[in-house]
């Protein structure tokens, strides 16, 4: 009686094991700053990724399968970075949303060793757009190179068409993140015959008065290019408008490009001409925004509060979005849910006209291209709001691919 027991016990547990097989839930490790330096962006992008993944399994999951996103905040401090990607990979995650230059820089190695894809988006390694020299780290939207190419491009275009012998200012915050676009920067100015000169911000980048002022009064800068963060672009323009220099003359990297920084230096009237680059949609009219309020009407809430602030809460969306679209690659070649690392690095480069309703430019990830092709739009400060500038591009892409081909 007893081994007829056991073997009923055995046969349930096997029951119950394929029943949660077939319903199990697939993880994302997802980085968070809603606490450090960073919180600007933190906490309005992970509001955005958290609610695409409610989203996503208030319709059933994928293919069946729940959705979930283990959240840590890491402070933007790597050692607690380092620290959350090991909770990941004990909680099985198949894949990472990394959140940071120096953190990505950090868990290069281990994402590649254990056959976990991590993403970028907009920062980070720049040559990690190689997907044969990094196949494991994915930047899946525009990277530093891209953007100081379009950069340059942007101040070409404000200027006439012509930059030789125009002097450009370089500020940017003095850390990994700052210092990675340097390559391509000095790359075009030996190509288009300008002048440069850098201008590092020390973290916690809050202080630049010295800077902004050598910038405006003593080289005298036909144009600005900023790359600055957390709370740092805000600082550059009250600063860039204490000293007289025209915001019009200054084009951000895509960590300045926010509703946050605007507010944070004293309104649109303060930051008017101000413009910056974006790797998503900014405003709130796009289809997958509207399931989102949909969803929450349903539960009888109000629309998120964080959707206010669109420029972070639609990155957050797009970058949940992009995890959930590799996944689905996966589960299509693997419909039991058992899906590893290395299955979701080959459905991230699956992923081929993905816009997400609009929301960002036509991507395409392939095993030799992680990057997607790096466009960008430009937005300015006009009138009390963000104007989108530009239809979506991306400059000099023989330039950008060269350092990539360089680069160790």
């Amino acid at each position: 009686m007893r081994a007829f027991l056991s073997v009923l016990t055995a046969v349930a547990l096997a029951i119950g094991m394929v029943g949660f097989a077939s319903a199990a839930e697939i993880v994302i490790g997802a980085q968070c700053d809603r606490t450090g330096p960073t919180q600007t962006v933190g906490v309005n992008l992970c509001p955005g990724f958290n609610d695409y993944i409610k989203l996503v399994n208030s319709k059933g999951g994928v293919m069946g399968h729940t959705i979930r996103a283990d959240e840590v905040d890491m402070e933007y401090k790597v050692p607690p970075a380092v620290e959350a990607y090991e909770r990941f990979k004990k909680e099985g995650a198949v894949t990472v949303s990394v959140y940071g230059t120096p953190q990505i820089y950090a868990l290069t190695q281990k994402l590649t060793e254990d056959r976990i894809p991590g993403t970028s988006p907009g920062f980070g390694k720049a040559a990690a757009a190689d997907g044969t020299k990094y196949p494991y780290i994915f930047p899946i939207a525009a990277t530093y190179w891209s953007q100081a190419a379009a950069s340059v491009k942007y101040a070409k275009d404000q200027m006439g068409g012509q930059l030789k012998g125009k002097k450009i200012a370089y500020i940017f915050y003095d850390n990994p993140a700052g210092r990675e676009p340097l390559p391509v920067l000095e790359e075009l100015q030996k190509l288009e015959g300008f002048e440069m000169r850098t201008f590092a911000v020390p973290p916690p980048g809050v202080e630049m008065g010295a800077q902004v002022l050598d910038i405006a009064q003593r080289y005298r800068a036909d144009f600005v290019i900023a790359h600055l963060f957390g709370r740092s672009p805000s600082v550059s323009i009250k600063e860039l408008k204490r000293v007289g220099y025209p915001l019009k003359k200054v084009v951000s990297f895509v960590w300045g490009a926010a509703e946050a920084d605007v507010e944070a230096a004293g309104g649109y009237g303060v930051a008017e001409g101000y413009s910056a680059l974006e790797f998503a949609g900014v405003g709130s009219d796009y289809p997958v925004l509207k399931e989102i309020r949909e969803m929450y009407k349903k539960e009888g809430k109000p629309e998120p509060k964080e959707m206010k602030e669109s420029v972070y809460y639609n990155r957050g969306v797009f970058l949940a979005a992009i995890h959930v679209e590799a996944i689905r690659n996966a589960l299509k070649a693997k419909p039991d849910g058992k899906i590893t690392g290395a299955d979701a690095k080959a459905g991230f480069e699956k992923i081929k006209d993905f816009t997400l309703g609009g929301l960002v430019p036509p991507l395409e990830i392939t095993p030799t291209d992680h990057e997607g092709g790096g466009l960008v739009q430009v937005w300015q400060v006009s009138g009390g709001k963000w104007v989108k500038r530009t239809d979506w591009f991306r400059a000099y892409p023989e330039v950008v691919g060269k350092v990539i081909k360089e680069a160790k």
